[in-house]
């Protein structure tokens, strides 16, 4: 997949599910084992799920920054925060506090949210005359000019040691924070949209696109355009582009794997067609990635196989929302040793 001079990274994402005997406060330590777990495996990064109102992380920032004290080197990162209904201003300090708390390693992933949940959330977190995608849009620059260290207003009146009419900026500032962002895309016009505003890109294990191509065609196909976007807009000249791909990786090395996530994988599948789509009704166009499971070598032959995955520069491995922490160590441990080397990855050190 990648040639020797081009190293695949390999990173997971997990949703830190609150499900188990020792609750919220139990699945969280958990969370932060499996995080230590993927360093010592030599991963190269650990990405979060970002859930409101169900059971699973709503606050990543203060989970990264117990990360990062037990932690030395695994990138941190969000897959994706939902941003029409953040505060760009206070997440802007968040998240810079925990780039300092950890050297540098937060990797910030955005996007706009999920459209149709607006009917439940907007009662809850404000309506906005801007719309759901515009609002979005609308706090995502905000954050964008906080965390580049930009003037987010004018101070109205004298205020500490800033005079009236002075700057006001978020504080505190992290050096290189602002070329760590990411935006989560599902569809060719949201990847382009990335590229031209010169994030980072995240493509995972939904297309919301439908063209009666394969998943990781469409998939390909975003990616080609966004690179291209990027390029077009000239952030090129100032850093590469990078972009990540999520993917359900479940090799199973004896009998126990395959009992273990039977269940995911039947309640996965069985609301959808064998190529991904879905059989019951859909708010928009939507097409899922396949499971990748059973037998590791068959895991990397289709891998291999697929048309997105040589377009990328890393490796997501997606694991299932539920699961008990020795599962997905499990899961992690059988990827490291078993089906990543054969991609193009080796061990950070």
């Amino acid at each position: 997949m990648h040639g020797a001079d081009r190293r695949l990274e390999l990173g997971f994402l997990t949703f830190v599910a609150e499900g188990g005997s020792d609750g919220p406060g139990g699945a969280l330590r958990d969370g932060l084992t499996l995080v230590q777990h993927a360093e010592d495996l030599g991963y190269d990064s650990a990405w979060v799920r970002v859930r409101h109102h169900e059971p699973f992380l709503s606050s990543p920032m203060t989970f990264f920054a117990a990360a990062s004290q037990v932690t030395r080197r695994i990138a941190l990162g969000t897959g994706v925060i939902p941003m029409r209904y953040e505060d760009p201003l206070r997440l802007a300090e968040d998240a810079a506090t925990v780039d300092l708390l950890s050297g540098g390693r937060l990797e910030l992933g955005l996007s706009n949210g999920i459209p149709p949940l607006a009917a439940t959330l907007d009662p809850i977190h404000g309506a906005s005359d801007r719309g759901f995608a515009g609002e979005a849009q609308h706090r995502i620059a905000i954050l964008r000019r906080a965390i580049a260290g930009e003037p987010v207003a004018q101070a109205a009146a004298q205020y500490m040691g800033i005079p009236a009419g002075g700057d006001l900026t978020m504080t505190p500032h992290a050096p290189g924070l602002a070329d760590r962002l990411w935006y989560g895309a599902g569809s060719e016009g949201t990847a382009v949209r990335a590229g031209q505003q010169g994030f980072d890109l995240q493509v995972s294990t939904l297309n919301t696109e439908e063209t009666g191509e394969t998943f990781d065609v469409v998939q390909a196909r975003q990616i080609r355009s966004y690179r291209k976007a990027f390029a077009d807009a000239g952030h090129s000249g100032r850093r590469s582009s990078r972009v990540s791909a999520g993917r359900i990786v479940l090799p199973f090395l004896d009998s126990r794997d395959a009992e273990a996530h039977q269940e995911f994988i039947e309640g996965y599948t069985s609301g959808m067609t064998a190529d991904g789509r879905p059989t019951g009704d859909s708010p928009f166009p939507v097409r899922f990635s396949p499971v990748f499971s059973g037998d590791p070598d068959a895991i990397v032959e289709r891998l291999l196989a697929d048309e997105a995955l040589p377009e990328t520069d890393g490796l997501v491995i997606v694991l299932p929302a539920e699961g008990s922490l020795d599962v997905h160590r499990r899961v992690l441990s059988a990827v490291a040793e078993h089906v990543a080397p054969h991609l193009g990855w080796s061990p950070a050190g």
